[in-house]
């Protein structure tokens, strides 16, 4: 691609005005009207197929605006503030690269852009969590394996730089569009590659994946400031956020960047040594460059994006509001209707990772991410939304658990089936009734294929309850499709749980192979 400076709102102002002194002495071409275009287009990107593609970015005001690309030219004419969109497409799957031009006062062209697939990946550290980072903070199982063979151009990855804004943002740093080699791959999110990979070998089409995630981030942080004011919790939300910045002087903040670099020495030093991390993990001062602010991590990283053609959204993020499970599910239903408003292609599907299992798995009072686990459930009454269950598969002593090439899979799952229309069946077992049976409570499931599986025995991690609400562990009995639970302890059993705890030993699967979704039948 063509050198073009970075844009800034100085920059952009000076352009007017020596546009306007051009203008008057008669000159052919201003300098500083060149075109900037957003930050999702440059050399080796990849479009959205069988969807008009927006292209946009900035030009000397009133400037027309051209741009082609395999064969179609679309025209646009940048507005006073020298803003400007044009609508390309739809196109069919390519691998075949392209070259696209886009051309005002100055042209720039854009090699190597191919069209297929493209999915925005976001949420918090498991979805900033990298195939391989070099070190052993981010280092998925078999990393050696999987940077060996991951020779794959037609997957492609876009990283937004971590930036935070108190306002909406026009644009925002990228890595540029980047090729999955032995070389590169390392750098990408492994969630995202890992279901890039299983989509790109079901489609045999390019698939783009654009990384936008910032590790330890709260769900408010990614909303814009009209969708947080909107819900039940907001006045709560911005209570709380005054209250953080008011424990934080000038003094505090001034020894966090220490804290910070102590906390990550000792956690590679963890790492290295198989020892655990004494340190705390320092939270951010709450200022207006906080990635806790509310709204801040839209602004710079999710608005620059819109209106983007893309298939759809993966989101891996929650960790951060456990604790908070009544406004979690408002926040989080609120924020996915938001963004599919920002986007603007309708109920772009939307599919995210439930918590996995952490903390001590004994911890009986303690049940914070069980309750999250439950608030992100609720928003499946949402249309075109999917979980990817994952509490078999987690750490219970490592937040960042490192099988990311499972979790990719059950998304892409979900994907394939729904989006694509390639079975199988993309759920494992979802509670849907439990029933006494005098000292015996049976519970009923949908998605539980033609029988239940408990894998290695009996099922774990149940629990029976009768009127006094206290809570025993289960003995089960499978009977095809339907579980019988019952407890010595529980003469009258009217409430059942399944996994409701931090770090569940869950066991209990479909045949199909996917686990059961975490449950309860009562709403104590």
């Amino acid at each position: 691609m063509k050198t073009q400076r970075p844009f800034s709102a100085v920059r952009f102002a000076g352009s007017l005005l020596a546009l306007a002194l051009a203008s008057c002495a008669g000159a052919a071409d201003a300098p500083g009207a060149d075109l900037v275009l957003a930050p999702l287009f440059g050399d080796h990107a990849v479009l959205q197929r069988d969807k008009p593609v927006p292209v946009w970015g900035r030009a000397g005001a009133n400037d027309p605006v051209s741009v082609t690309f395999h064969g179609q030219t679309a025209h646009a004419v940048a507005g006073p503030d020298g803003r400007w969109t044009a609508s390309i497409g739809p196109f069919e799957a390519s691998a075949e690269p392209g070259d696209l031009v886009v051309a005002g006062r100055t042209t720039l062209t854009l090699h190597d852009v191919v069209v297929g697939e493209v999915w925005l990946c976001s949420g918090q550290s498991n979805m900033e969590f990298m195939v391989d980072d070099g070190g052993s903070t981010y280092r998925v199982d078999h990393a050696e394996a999987e940077l060996a063979s991951a020779d794959r151009p037609m997957i492609r990855q876009l990283k937004v730089e971590q930036t935070v804004s108190a306002t909406r943002a026009d644009t925002v740093k990228t890595s540029g569009w980047i090729a999955a080699t032995p070389d590169t791959v390392g750098k990408f999110t492994a969630v995202g590659y890992f279901f890039a990979r299983d989509i790109q070998a079901a489609l045999g089409v390019p698939v783009g994946i654009i990384d936008s995630p910032w590790g330890g981030t709260q769900v408010e942080s990614w909303m814009d400031d009209a969708a947080r004011a909107s819900t039940s919790v907001s006045a709560d939300l911005d209570a709380r956020w005054k209250k953080a910045m008011s424990e934080w002087p000038p003094e505090r903040i001034a020894k966090y960047p220490a804290e910070m670099a102590a906390f990550r020495k000792a956690e590679e030093d963890s790492r290295i040594h198989h020892t655990k991390n004494l340190l705390h993990w320092p939270q951010p001062p709450a200022t207006n460059d906080s990635p806790a602010l509310p709204g801040g991590l839209f602004n710079a990283m999710i608005a620059p994006l819109e209106p983007a053609a893309i298939r759809g959204v993966l989101w891996y993020q929650g960790e951060a509001n456990a604790g908070r499970p009544s406004e979690y599910a408002e926040l989080f239903g609120t924020m996915i209707r938001s963004w599919r408003q920002g986007f603007g292609q309708g109920d772009l599907p939307f599919y995210f990772v439930q918590l996995a299992n952490f903390g001590n798995e004994y911890e009986m009072l303690n049940r914070d991410w069980a309750r999250l686990r439950e608030a992100q459930a609720k928003v499946l009454d949402l249309p075109n939304t999917g979980m990817a269950v994952t509490v078999d598969i987690g750490d219970a002593h490592n937040i960042h658990p490192r099988n990311k090439q499972e979790v990719g899979r059950r998304l892409a799952l979900i994907a394939r089936a729904r989006v694509y229309g390639i079975p199988p069946e993309v759920s494992g077992p979802v509670f849907a009734s439990a029933t006494p049976e005098g000292k015996q409570i049976r519970v009923r499931f949908t998605h539980a294929g033609t029988e239940l599986v408990a894998h290695g025995g009996a099922v774990t991690s149940l629990e029976v309850a009768g009127p006094d609400k206290v809570f025993y562990p289960a003995a089960s009995v499978i009977e095809a499709d339907t579980l019988l639970a019952s407890s010595p302890d529980v003469a009258d059993p009217v409430a059942v749980r399944y996994a409701w705890t931090n770090a569940p030993a869950a066991n209990l699967f479909a045949d199909t192979g996917l686990p059961a979704v975490p449950f309860r039948s009562d709403n104590w």
